[in-house]
């Protein structure tokens, strides 16, 4: 089942230049692929079409089952609930504690909050921070911040998860136990799409590239990405 499907897209931000030219392909369901290609080369304007952070310019993105040009702006909350982001600078709520920060998604689902405690603390444990759950971000190392950021986007078991350089502020113990926790979700059926320059984790984990180079996808099939 194709999750993810770009035809012929391009985007660019306001009246300048395209950053992204012509990509076409697709992704399917419970795929794992890494994006790669030098720094300016559009990665971070591929994550942000995926997450719904932005519109393309031209093309037509069809996404969980949806043709993104006929959503209705209403229904994009509903949408954005099913797809776990990343972001390379965390963007974590700095009033609120660790705890607080990764129960948010669980919250706005409704879940109880006795299956609230139970989830996020399992979860904060096993990256490592179990020990700071009341903490709030400006305390915390960026590794730390990154972990609970990592946290938050994967408690609700997305179906689709998009990382921006998700091991970019850890050590190489704390990325490898990332990126163990990012397969176990892909084990599940998520689809999952990591953006990284760490050419050690792309070697060692070894799942397919989708290589970007000058805002054009370079590497790999450009109609149609199986899945691993």
């Amino acid at each position: 089942m194709t999750i993810v499907k770009f035809s012929n897209v391009g985007m660019r931000y306001s009246t300048g230049p395209e950053v992204l030219h012509d990509l076409s392909f697709e992704l399917q369901q419970g795929s794992f692929h890494f994006l790669t290609g030098p720094s300016g080369a559009g990665k971070t304007s591929l994550l942000k079409l995926l997450y719904l952070g932005q519109h393309p310019t031209r093309g037509i993105i069809h996404m969980l089952g949806r043709d993104l040009t006929a959503v209705p702006r209403r229904e994009l909350p509903m949408l954005r609930r099913q797809i776990g982001i990343v972001f390379q600078d965390f963007r974590l709520l700095p009033h609120l504690s660790a705890f607080d920060n990764v129960a948010l998604p669980l919250r706005t689902s409704g879940l109880a909050e006795k299956d609230i405690k139970r989830n996020v603390t399992e979860l904060l444990e096993w990256v490592g921070i179990g020990d700071k759950m009341e903490a709030r971000p400006p305390t915390l190392s960026g590794g730390e911040q990154q972990r609970i950021a990592i946290a938050r986007a994967v408690i609700n078991r997305p179906k689709l998860l998009v990382a921006d350089e998700p091991t970019g502020n850890v050590d190489s113990e704390i990325g490898t136990r990332i990126m163990h926790l990012f397969e176990e979700l892909n084990r599940h059926g998520t689809t999952v799409l990591i953006a990284t320059h760490d050419d050690e984790i792309v070697t060692r984990f070894r799942h397919p590239q989708m290589r970007l180079e000058n805002g054009t996808l370079t590497e790999g099939p450009k109609r149609k990405v199986k899945a691993a």
